[in-house]
């Protein structure tokens, strides 16, 4: 059995085609969610290894991009 990574179960969502209201819709996993947080922690309270600070930043960006998504299919649904 391979282990999913945190960031596959974004890529999952991508490639679902979501329409805007999933897209509005979307939360991350708990799982995800504890992941990031313990990287935000653990940046502020000690150090993070290189692979975690990239880590981070890419979900970092992601919620960003997300942000970004969901403030267009608000748009669209409003049209």
């Amino acid at each position: 059995m391979i282990k999913q990574r945190p960031i596959d179960e974004i890529i999952e969502f991508i490639i679902s085609s979501p329409n805007p209201e999933k897209v509005l819709a979307y939360r991350p996993s708990q799982a995800l969610q504890e992941r990031i947080e313990d990287l935000i922690y653990k940046k502020k309270t000690s150090f993070l290894s290189n692979e975690e600070n990239i880590e981070l930043e890419r979900y970092l960006l992601i919620e960003h991009i997300m942000i970004m998504a969901k403030k267009r299919a608000r748009k669209e649904l409003s049209q």
